[in-house]
C-alpha cells in the first residue's frame, strides 16, 4: 500500500501544481453538459409555418388555429399563392406550408371531401421533416374526425356509433416524450469515456517523453501498483464530475434521478475503472502523446459516440459493429444510466444485461495495462 500511495501522490501533484488544467477539467464536462444538453435535446417546437388560404371562411380559419394553436408551428406568413409559398420554402424561411383551395368551405358544408396540400422541406434533417410529417397529418387528422363528428351528430344517429375497439395505450417512464430525458442520460456517459480515456492515455507515454518512466521501472513499484496508482487520482476526479454532472442534469434541465442514486455512484466507479484502463492500456502501447490521441479519439472515442446506442439504436447494426461495440464499456454504461435514472431500474435488474458484461470488461482492460506494462519492462 505504501508504494500504491506513493505513485498516486505522484499523480496529484503531476493534477495539482496545474491548476488552470485541474480547473477545466472540472469545468469543462458541466460546460458541456449543458452546451450539448440544450443543442440535442430539443424538441421541434415553433415550426416556421406558411398559408395559402384561398377559401378565406370560418372553417378554413378554424382549420389553421388547429396548426397554430400549440407551439408545434409557428405561421409566419400569409402567401397569396402556391408559387409564393414554394418561393418562401426555397429562401428558407419556413420550413412547411398549407394549401386550402377555394372551395374548402363549400364542400365541408355540402358534406363533400375537401383536399388540401402541404408541402415539407425535404433539406431538412430527415428525422426532424418525418416528426413534422407526422405532426401535420395528425392535426389534419383530428381536425378531419372532429367534423365528421359533427356532421353524425346533426344527422341524428351519432346516439348509437361506436367504434368496434376502444384502444387505450400507455407510455411507461417518459409519458410526455421528453428529449431530455432520453439524451442526458446518455450524454452523461459521453462526457465522462471522454474525459476518462484521455486524461489517463497520457499517463504512461507522459513520464516516457520526459524520460521519466526509467526511474518507475527500477524502482520497488509493482506494475498492478503502478497502473492503479495512475488511475486513482482521476478516478476520484471523475467521480466529482459525475456528481457535478447528475446536479447540473437536475438544475438546468429538472432530470433527475429516478432510481437509487447510490446504484449509479457504484455502477460508475466500475465504468470509469473500465474506462481509465483502457486508457492506460493505449498509453502502454504508444510512443507518443500525439499518437495515444489518435488512438483513444479514432479506436475509442468515435466509435463510442456512434455505435453505443447513444445516438442510433444498436439492434440494427450489423454483426461486426455490434459486437464491436460491446467491446466499449460506455456501450453498457448508457444502459446503465437510462435504466436507474430514466426507468429507475435497480442494480439486479441490470445485472446480467449490463453490469456483469461492464465488470468483465473493466477488468479485462486493467489488467492488460499490467501485462502489457510488464512486457515492456
Amino acid at each position: 500500500m505504501k508504494r500504491l500511495w506513493t505513485v498516486m501522490k505522484k499523480e496529484l501533484f503531476h493534477i495539482w501544481r496545474d491548476p488552470r488544467t485541474l480547473g477545466m477539467i472540472l469545468a469543462l464536462p458541466g460546460l458541456l453538459l449543458a452546451l450539448l444538453g440544450y443543442g440535442i435535446a430539443g424538441e421541434i417546437l415553433n415550426t416556421p409555418l406558411a398559408v395559402v388560404d384561398l377559401s378565406k371562411t370560418d372553417a378554413s380559419r378554424q382549420y389553421i388555429d388547429r396548426f397554430t394553436i400549440s407551439d408545434d408551428f409557428d405561421l409566419r406568413y400569409d402567401a397569396a399563392g402556391e408559387a409564393e409559398l414554394i418561393g418562401l420554402i426555397e429562401r428558407d424561411l419556413v420550413d412547411v406550408g398549407i394549401i386550402i383551395p377555394e372551395d374548402f368551405g363549400r364542400n365541408l358544408a355540402t358534406n363533400k371531401q375537401t383536399p388540401v396540400q402541404m408541402l415539407v422541406d425535404g433539406s431538412m434533417n430527415p428525422t426532424d421533416s418525418l416528426t413534422v410529417q407526422l405532426k401535420l397529418s395528425a392535426i389534419s387528422q383530428m381536425a378531419s374526425q372532429d367534423i365528421l363528428i359533427e356532421r353524425i351528430a346533426r344527422s341524428g344517429t351519432g346516439w348509437s356509433l361506436q367504434l368496434p375497439i376502444r384502444d387505450s395505450v400507455r407510455t411507461l417512464y417518459n409519458p410526455n416524450g421528453d428529449q431530455k430525458l432520453y439524451m442526458l442520460p446518455g450524454l452523461i456517459p459521453i462526457l465522462l469515456q471522454l474525459q476518462t480515456l484521455l486524461l489517463s492515455a497520457l499517463a504512461i507515454v507522459r513520464e516516457r517523453e520526459q524520460g521519466t518512466i526509467e526511474q518507475l521501472i527500477v524502482t520497488p513499484v509493482k506494475p498492478w501498483e503502478l497502473m492503479l496508482g495512475k488511475i486513482l487520482p482521476y478516478l476520484l476526479v471523475s467521480i466529482i464530475n459525475l456528481f457535478i454532472l447528475v446536479g447540473l442534469g437536475k438544475l438546468l434541465f429538472d432530470v433527475s434521478v429516478a432510481g437509487n442514486f447510490w446504484d449509479l455512484i457504484g455502477l460508475s466507479l466500475i465504468f470509469l475503472v473500465g474506462s481509465l484502463g483502457m486508457g492506460v492500456l493505449i498509453s502502454n502501447i504508444s510512443q507518443s502523446q500525439m499518437q495515444a490521441i489518435y488512438i483513444a479519439v479514432f479506436i475509442v472515442l468515435i466509435p463510442a459516440i456512434i455505435l453505443s446506442g447513444f445516438l442510433f439504436t444498436r439492434e440494427n447494426m450489423p454483426a461486426i459493429t455490434y459486437w464491436y461495440s460491446e467491446l466499449l464499456p460506455v456501450t453498457h454504461y448508457l444502459e446503465i444510466t437510462r435504466g436507474i435514472i430514466v426507468r429507475g431500474a435497480g442494480a439486479q435488474t441490470l445485472l446480467w444485461s449490463s453490469t456483469l458484461p461492464l465488470v468483465i470488461l473493466s477488468v479485462i482492460y486493467f489488467i492488460a495495462s499490467v501485462l502489457i506494462f510488464r512486457k515492456r519492462i
